[in-house]
């Protein structure tokens, strides 16, 4: 059972930044990617970034780019999302997630969610 524990959420102001950290524990297959949703509330969960944990390819929400990075350390079974230019509308809960096939599908394994929250 793959395992994903998030940290480094918490309360910034409107052009700040904050990183997030989600550590993998388990089992792990030979493709298959890391990333970031976000849910707000009322909103419906959403696809943030995600990286490819064998070829190390990026993907992003447009809503992100420019000022997401998704990026992944193998040794340490981490992945990151280093969040610049936050704004008020990024106020969300982040979930982690590990998908069995890359770039592809619902992820099957979540992390239990770390608060991000923008201040105008």
């Amino acid at each position: 059972q793959v395992q994903l524990v998030e940290s480094g959420g918490g309360l910034v102001q409107a052009g700040g930044s904050l990183r997030l950290s989600c550590v993998r524990s388990g089992p792990t297959l030979r493709n298959y990617d890391m990333g970031w949703y976000r849910q707000a509330p009322g909103k419906e969960r959403e696809f943030v970034a995600a990286i490819s944990w064998s070829g190390g390819s990026t993907s992003y929400a447009d809503s992100v780019k420019g000022r997401f990075t998704v990026s992944g350390d193998n040794a340490k079974n981490t992945v990151y999302l280093q969040m610049n230019s936050l704004k008020p509308e990024d106020t969300a809960i982040y979930y982690c997630s590990y998908r069995v096939r890359v770039f592809d599908g619902a992820p099957a394994y979540w992390g239990q969610g770390t608060q991000v929250t923008v201040s105008s």
